[in-house]
């Protein structure tokens, strides 16, 4: 077909070529947005008497047509056309006739790819919000029922102290707590409109730039019309914030399929989220928090190469920005999906509390605490520290826990053992005495749940508002 720019060419462009060029194929995710952008356009130019208003009324009603004949299925987005524009112009035409020539006034594909591009970002924006809000939702719950369910902290994979599965979880609720308020600092940084910049250099008709922002829910449009057409760092911040909350994922991924290994079995992960082996009928393996782990990668792909593209072009608008669609829209499908499926997993995953507790008495977690209860008796922190140390040792060989020791024993390590030695070293008073706010005490613990389940409620209201 005819193109929309072919006035200064005397032939047809080579097939492969056009292919090459063409954007139908990923860009026609744009079309809610390029009929919303295309109608607030209409709706200015008519306001400034650019349009009469038969000329509005007409252009209106022939793309709230295309826009219903698409969504019923009547009508196909097809690769005969070179991009979605193409697409919602040539079909406008076809409908209302030359009137429909008159919708590209003041407008370039530039400013036009622009505006879509950005509104379809600042909806995924929210979309990706609300799917962490319902995470830290399922978080929140497991935080609340298990503030007194023992497990080994860790550093180096090494049991290092006892905490609880509430404040273990609490660490991933705070990092998507991060998250969430890098999404809004995008939101409201890329929150202004291109439209009415032009292919770089504004226009010549007497464009209200402000009522179209207003329009379509901007704070204002941008104020420079090179930058405009030329700016994808809202793209490249979504792919890094995309890429941190990826990161986060595949951390407790990362975590839970290690707690689900028979040397751990802290968790078992439900049979719906579970798969089997084709010749090891034995397995239950945790594919999909493997998979989310190795998605991480495609994810941070997505985030390179638009960086890439994006490091060497000059002002204002070069073809190589089209490079930045596919691989952004992969990426927030890919961070939507992992953040549905792991949201499922978690909240139908079963703690094995008892193991968890186990496992933190025969690892030792609480050394550090008997070394607490020498010093507390006069025992310099060096002393107690090696005392300790020779204790744990004498422990490995018998293969028991500090607690299993007569009281005898103990004290041929050193004199100051008491009976009371072993409340001291139980892991309830162990993490019951750790009080401080951030710190797993149960009571610390119920402190900070209160603040973010108020940060959730709070943050509900804000998030209407936007």
């Amino acid at each position: 077909m005819a193109q929309l720019w072919g006035g200064r060419f005397t032939k047809e462009t080579d097939r492969l070529v056009y292919q090459f060029n063409a954007s139908i194929s990923f860009d026609r995710k744009f079309f809610a947005q390029d009929i919303e952008g295309s109608i607030a356009h209409v709706v200015m130019l008519a306001k400034q008497g650019i349009l009469t208003k038969d000329e509005k009324d007409t252009i209106l009603k022939g793309l709230t047509g295309i826009r219903r004949d698409v969504d019923e299925g009547r009508l196909q987005i097809t690769d005969e056309y070179e991009d979605i524009h193409s697409f919602v112009e040539a079909n406008l035409i076809e409908r209302v006739g030359d009137v429909g020539k008159k919708l590209h006034t003041g407008r370039s594909r530039n400013d036009q790819v622009a505006l879509d591009m950005r509104l379809y970002t600042r909806l995924e924006v929210l979309y990706v919000d609300e799917l962490l809000r319902e995470l830290l939702r399922t978080l929140l719950h497991i935080m609340e029922e298990n503030t007194e369910t023992f497990m080994p902290g860790f550093t180096h994979l090494q049991k290092a102290q006892p905490v609880t599965l509430a404040h273990h979880t609490g660490a991933y609720f705070e990092m998507f707590k991060r998250d969430r308020s890098r999404l809004k600092d995008i939101y409201f940084r890329m929150n202004y409109c291109p439209l009415g910049a032009g292919a770089l250099a504004g226009t010549t008709y007497p464009l209200d730039r402000n009522y179209t922002a207003s329009l379509l829910g901007f704070e204002g449009p941008t104020l420079n019309s090179m930058d405009s057409v030329a700016d994808r760092d809202y793209v490249i911040e979504f792919l890094a914030a995309l890429s941190t909350i990826m990161m986060h994922l595949s951390r407790f991924c990362e975590e839970i399929i290690i707690w689900n290994s028979d040397e751990y079995r802290f968790v078992e992960i439900d049979d719906a989220y579970s798969t089997g082996s084709s010749i090891m009928p034995q397995k239950k393996n945790p594919d999909i928090a493997e998979l989310i782990r190795g998605k991480t990668g495609r994810v941070y792909g997505a985030l390179v190469s638009v960086l890439t593209t994006m490091k060497g072009l000059p002002l204002a608008y070069n073809k190589d920005m089209q490079e930045d669609k596919e691989l952004t829209f992969d990426a927030i499908d890919t961070a939507k999906g992992c953040l549905v499926l792991f949201e499922g997993m978690v909240r139908t995953m079963k703690f094995r509390k008892d193991v968890m507790e186990k496992s933190a008495i025969r690892g030792f977690a609480n050394a550090t605490d008997a070394a607490d209860y020498l010093v507390g008796r006069g025992v310099p922190f060096r002393d107690a520290h090696a005392v300790i140390g020779k204790l744990v040792l004498y422990c490995i060989d018998r293969q028991c826990a500090i607690e299993d020791l007569s009281l005898e024993e103990l004290q041929n390590f050193s004199p100051v053992f008491e009976e009371d030695i072993y409340d001291a070293v139980s892991l309830k008073t162990c993490v019951e005495k750790r009080l401080t706010l951030g710190a797993p005490g149960p009571e610390a613990m119920r402190k900070i749940i209160a603040i973010e389940r108020e940060y959730l409620e709070k943050d509900w209201q804000i998030e209407r508002s936007i």
